[in-house]
């Protein structure tokens, strides 16, 4: 009697089992059946959310749901990146991430949320950094940047968005490989940094290349840290030909709270890639000044890990983590 009970339990939680399972390979099946939650972490108005005003309209054409875009900003992203877990875990809850961003602030201090936390299933574009002057500055070359700086240590004054970002680590590494000391100097996101170059307040500034697209009739960029030159500003030198090891910048992509089933986190990596590999799609983002890269859920964990070394160590150097 006792083994029949015990036969008949194993064949009802198999049952079960196998029942669960179909329910989530039916639910990918039918996804996206209803539209998707997007919350970006930051306000409006940033590169975050003009990315995912971009991605909308192609969304809705290749899936036939909209993407409802809200913002939850807060501790430069970290008061949203810290509630994610708590929300509904079924793919229509998405939230914009960011690098260094997701990296450096678990390692400064308790954020509420560590970087493993987070479920990132795309990474779809980054901006890279970009020295920037006024058209007017009396620099015109890198060359003649680094030539003041070398003179005059500390007095070449840099204007970044925030502390241990993107920027503020290609500035520390710029003047480890370039031998120079400069002055950087944090603002509260990219359009203050940009005000305070154009206002005069520093004489150049850590920015992106979206700067460069955006304030292309105010200013100039010297280089920018891609591999290769970014096919918006063909006369723009990489820091890489001019001798120079720098690739870097802001990346951003979309993550999911980590109970997300695999089906649905994998259906989600496939759609992002399917707009990313829009030929319109990929002309708007880039006339925008921003840099396409494609990493799926699939590749995402060595992506970051990848990503966190170089960090950290230029986090060090900035003094933004011990």
């Amino acid at each position: 009697m006792l083994s029949g009970s015990k036969s008949l339990f194993k064949t009802i939680a198999a049952a079960t089992l196998a029942l669960g399972f179909g329910t989530v390979a039916s639910q990918a099946d039918d996804f996206p059946s209803k539209p998707i939650n997007y919350i970006i972490p930051f306000g409006p108005g940033g590169e975050s959310d003009i990315t995912a005003r971009h991605q909308q309209p192609f969304f809705k054409k290749m899936f036939g749901q909209d993407l409802v875009i809200s913002y939850k900003p807060g501790g430069g992203g970290a008061t949203a990146w810290a509630q994610l877990n708590s929300m509904p875990n079924d793919g229509y809850t998405i939230m914009g991430i960011n690098l260094p961003h997701i990296i450096i602030k678990p390692m400064q201090k308790d954020v509420g949320f560590k970087t493993e936390d987070l479920a990132g299933f795309y990474m779809f574009h980054y901006t890279p950094d970009a020295i920037v002057v006024t058209n007017d500055s009396p620099f015109k070359s890198l060359d003649d940047l680094i030539k003041f700086a070398k003179e005059k240590p500390g007095e070449l004054t840099f204007s970044g968005s925030g502390k241990g970002t993107a920027n503020h680590l290609a500035q520390v590494t710029f003047d480890k490989l370039a031998g120079v000391k400069t002055t950087y100097v944090p603002f509260k996101g990219t359009g203050a940094a940009v005000q305070a170059l154009l206002g005069n307040q520093v004489v150049a500034s850590w920015g992106y290349t979206s700067v460069g697209a955006k304030h292309a009739d105010k200013a100039r960029m010297l280089a920018v840290a891609m591999e290769e030159r970014h096919p918006a500003f063909p006369d723009v030198p990489t820091f890489k030909e001019l001798g120079f090891d720098i690739v870097s910048g802001a990346y951003r992509g979309i993550a999911v709270p980590k109970s997300t089933p695999p089906e649905i986190q994998k259906k989600l990596s496939d759609m992002i890639g399917k707009i990313n590999a829009d030929p319109e799609f990929r002309k708007r983002m880039e006339a925008d000044g921003f840099s396409l890269v494609d990493v799926g859920v699939d590749g995402m964990e060595a992506f970051l890990a990848e990503k966190a070394k170089g960090y950290a160590e230029a986090a060090k150097e900035a003094d933004v983590i011990k």
